[in-house]
C-alpha cells in the first residue's frame, strides 16, 4: 500500500521543511537508497561516500520533513539508529482549504468484493471465465474466486461493501453517490419482473428504486460469449445520490435522507448495502453487473464531492 503525504497551505512551515529536504541531490540519493531497504547512518554514509556526521545532518532534515523515520535498535556495540522511508508520494496542494472549488473522490469496487451478504436461490456468481462454485449454492458466495466475479445475482437478500473513506480531514462533504448496473432477478429472465431495490449507507436506509424487470431479450454489450442466451443479459445504470437536501435516484428526489444523517467522519470506511427489504411490495431479487458483464464498463462506483 502506497504511503502518501499531503502538504497544504494550512501548514506553511511543513511545506518549507519539505522543500528544504528535497533541495539537495545528496538527500534525494538517500531517499532512493531507503526505497530499497532500511539502513543505519553508518551504512548510508558508506554507501554514498559521506562522513558519518554529514549523513546524520542530511537524515535529520529528511526526518524533520516527515519523509523518513529514524529508530534506535540494538547493534553490535550498543544501539544504532536505523533509517527507513516513511512516504512514497508527496501531494503538494496550493489550493486553500476555504476555496470554493469542489473536489471529487471516486473509487470503483468489484461486485465480488462484498463483505457480507444474504442470498437465496436462484443465486450465483459468474466471472468472465465461468461460474464460481455452483449456481444456487450459498457456499459459492464465500469462495475466494468470488473476488473475480463480473455478475452476481440472488432472488432476494442483500450484499454489503466497505469503501475506503478518503475524505480529507476538515473537509466538508457535499455529495455522496453510489452508481451501479442492476436489474431484477427472475428464473431465466422476465422483462416485467419488478423488484424494489434499496440502498443503505452506514446502516441508514437512503431510498428505494423499483426496477421494472429482468432483462434478457438481447445480449449485453459486454456479456462474455460463454454466458448463455435465455438468461439475464444487462441492467440499468442507477445512481443513488445523497445530498444536503435529500436523496436522489437518477436525478429524481427519492427521500428526505440527507448527507447530514449519515456519519462519514468516524470510520476509515463507508459501508454500502443494496438489496431487497423484507416484506417489500416487490421482493424480486437483483442482478448486479461489473465491468465485464452487461452494458456498462464499470464496477460499483462511489463518489464523494467535498
Amino acid at each position: 500500500m502506497a504511503k502518501i503525504k499531503d502538504f497544504t497551505l494550512e501548514n506553511i512551515k511543513e511545506i518549507c521543511e519539505f522543500g528544504k529536504a528535497i533541495s539537495s541531490p545528496i538527500r534525494l540519493e538517500i531517499i532512493k537508497l531507503l526505497y530499497q531497504d532500511n539502513y543505519s547512518i553508518s551504512q548510508i554514509a558508506e554507501a554514498l561516500g559521506l562522513p558519518q556526521s554529514s549523513a546524520a545532518f542530511h537524515l535529520k532534515l529528511l526526518e524533520a520533513a516527515d519523509l523518513i523515520r529514524m529508530e534506535e535498535q540494538p547493534g553490535s556495540h550498543g544501539t544504532m539508529k536505523v533509517c527507513s522511508r516513511k512516504q512514497d508520494y508527496a501531494n503538494l496542494c496550493f489550493l486553500p482549504r476555504n476555496s470554493q472549488i469542489n473536489e471529487v473522490l471516486s473509487i470503483e469496487m468489484p461486485v465480488g468484493t462484498f463483505v457480507d451478504c444474504s442470498i437465496s436461490p436462484t443465486c450465483g456468481l459468474y466471472t468472465p471465465h465461468g461460474v464460481v462454485g455452483m449456481e444456487d449454492k450459498e457456499y459459492s458466495f464465500y469462495l475466494p474466486e468470488r473476488l473475480e466475479a463480473g455478475l452476481l445475482w440472488t432472488s432476494k437478500g442483500y450484499v454489503s461493501y466497505k469503501f475506503p473513506n478518503q475524505l480529507p480531514a476538515k473537509r466538508m462533504p457535499l455529495r455522496l453517490s453510489f452508481a451501479m448496473e442492476i436489474c431484477s432477478e427472475a428464473p431465466g429472465y422476465a422483462e416485467d419482473w419488478k423488484s424494489d431495490i434499496t440502498l443503505w449507507v452506514n446502516g441508514i436506509e437512503c431510498a428505494t428504486w423499483c426496477c421494472p424487470g429482468d432483462f434478457g431479450s438481447r445480449r449485453g454489450k459486454l456479456t462474455p460469449s460463454l454466458w448463455p442466451n435465455g438468461s439475464t443479459q444487462y441492467g440499468i445504470w442507477v445512481k443513488w445520490e445523497i445530498r444536503g437536501d435529500g436523496t436522489y435516484i437518477n436525478g429524481e428526489h427519492a427521500s428526505k435522507v440527507r448527507l447530514s444523517d449519515i456519519t462519514l467522519s468516524e470510520n476509515a470506511f463507508i459501508t454500502m448495502t443494496m438489496g431487497n427489504k423484507r416484506n417489500t411490495k416487490y421482493e424480486g431479487g437483483f442482478n448486479l453487473f461489473g465491468k465485464t458483464f452487461g452494458d456498462y464498463p464499470h464496477d460499483i462506483l462511489m463518489e464523494i464531492e467535498y
